[in-house]
């Protein structure tokens, strides 16, 4: 039987540079490749040999890992961060990089990243591009009112957006020049192109199979809506993942960076090692689900009581991702602790200590 090949890609935007190792560590061949299809494709079916592969996580390993991935016995993804830890070498270049990933797959020491699937990671795409849509409309809509700042237009704040209002107010208003009016038209019909845009996404995503029955039951949490739901289910994936409600608090991006030694212990700000989309989402959910999530509230009421009302809102994001994380690993919808119950766990705890 032949022996496998372990090969160590370093993916970039226009080539590939690769490695080719036996099991003894000896270097069968390495060069570059093409990160095109066809290219991809003659090189993997002229390796004559079954093989492994590994990858590190960048913005173009998606479609080269799911091309790769039917001419491989397994392709695994590496985790960039990790990835410079372990391997960090004075000397770098594409063709060190694809040995040494070669070298940690072979060892089998490769930091393994988890790898979501198609369909998911193009649900995720769409959903982030939705986002995009929304900055631009809330762009949109702020230069309208910014312009009619500038000209001392008069005109209803809380009813801006709403179009009937718009029109009667571009109709009636005065002493404007028109060169301000034909922008406010382009302005607002760009924000209506992406308010309509990011509807139909998000209408689409709701009603996916693999999403559907997830959603439903995340948004029986008081104070989580449908888009902290889909954000949660796409960009947290499988909840079997996250071993303990820490982990999955630190992948949100909601624990401070530490910097300990000598038994001083400090205190930075929220990691920037984190997932953005989520924390960005749970972060605005916190600020809101107080108001209809009693014990949300009153962890914010709790925190505030100590003079920092920013870190009462990291508490309810915190408190929420536990929330969520219960209900998505158990498949059941929210129930509330009464507070009885509450109180029997306290007593609980006191009489443990």
């Amino acid at each position: 039987m032949p022996s496998i090949y372990y090969i160590g890609l370093d993916v970039h935007k226009k080539t590939i540079a690769y490695c080719v190792k036996r099991q003894d560590g000896k270097v069968v061949k390495e060069g570059s490749v093409a990160a095109t299809r066809p290219a991809l494709r003659e090189w993997s079916e002229g390796l004559g040999r079954p093989w492994v592969g590994a990858m590190e996580a960048t913005i173009f390993t998606g479609w080269i890992y799911d091309f790769l991935s039917p001419w491989a016995e397994e392709l695994k993804v590496a985790h960039p961060k990790m990835l410079k830890a372990i391997a960090s070498a004075k000397k770098k270049n594409d063709r060190v990089d694809a040995a040494m990933i070669a070298d940690l797959l072979r060892c089998d020491l490769l930091p393994e990243c988890q790898m979501a699937t198609r369909e998911i990671r193009e649900l995720k795409r769409v959903l982030r591009f939705r986002n995009l849509l929304v900055r631009q409309a809330v762009r949109m809509h702020n230069k309208t009112a910014g312009m009619l700042m500038e000209v001392g237009a008069e005109y209803d704040k809380k009813r801006l957006k709403g179009r009937r209002y718009f029109e009667t107010f571009l109709g009636q208003v005065e002493d404007v020049p028109a060169s301000v009016v034909e922008m406010l038209r382009m302005s607002r019909a760009a924000y209506e192109l992406f308010q309509d845009g990011q509807r139909r996404l998000v209408r689409a995503l709701k009603t996916h199979p693999e999403l559907k029955e997830r959603v439903e039951l995340l948004t029986t949490i008081p104070g989580v809506g449908e888009i902290t739901a889909l954000t949660w289910a796409l960009e947290i994936g499988d909840p079997a993942l996250f071993r303990s409600h820490a982990r999955v608090v630190s992948y949100c991006g909601l624990t401070s960076a530490e910097r300990s030694s000598a038994g001083k212990e400090r205190r930075g700000p929220l990691s920037k090692d984190r997932n953005k989309h989520l924390q960005t989402v749970l972060i605005e959910a916190a600020k809101l689900a107080p108001r209809w999530n009693a014990e949300l509230a009153a962890v914010y009421e709790k925190e505030v009581a100590r003079g920092n009302r920013n870190q009462a809102t990291i508490a309810v994001a915190r408190r929420l991702a536990a929330y969520l994380l219960a209900v998505d690993r158990r498949r059941t919808p929210f129930e509330a602790k009464t507070e009885g119950e509450t109180e029997a766990k306290a007593k609980a705890a006191r009489c443990a200590a």
